[in-house]
């Protein structure tokens, strides 16, 4: 299944890549890390890695590496306003536990 971003993660996705003034989108990767195992990690895509898949809309773009594929599969990535808080939101269908502060998960 492919991942999917919202119409208000892309828009976030792209004002974060005009602010910092260059990149073709972001990469979404799983790292072990954290009280319940695994963390998303995110950074900008300068080059694109000849394995990575990309998931576009609106004119953003997200890229993952196979390794984080298998954990990533079937994700729908939001961007959500709570409050004074603000950010991208994964709501990531293989997830059978997260941790106390939210930082973390279990596969």
């Amino acid at each position: 299944m492919p991942v999917l971003v919202s119409g208000a993660a892309a828009g976030h996705i792209k004002r974060q890549i005009e602010s910092r003034g260059r990149g073709l989108g972001i990469r979404i990767g799983v790292r072990t890390s954290g009280c319940s195992g695994m963390a998303y990690v995110l950074e900008f895509v300068d080059e694109p890695q000849a394995e990575d898949q990309v998931f576009e809309r609106d004119g953003a773009a997200v890229y993952i590496d196979p390794k984080s594929m298998v954990y990533l599969d079937g994700t729908e990535l939001d961007f959500v306003k709570e409050g004074l808080n603000e950010g991208l939101k994964f709501n990531n269908p293989n997830v059978s536990a997260e941790c106390g502060c939210g930082e973390s998960f279990t596969v």
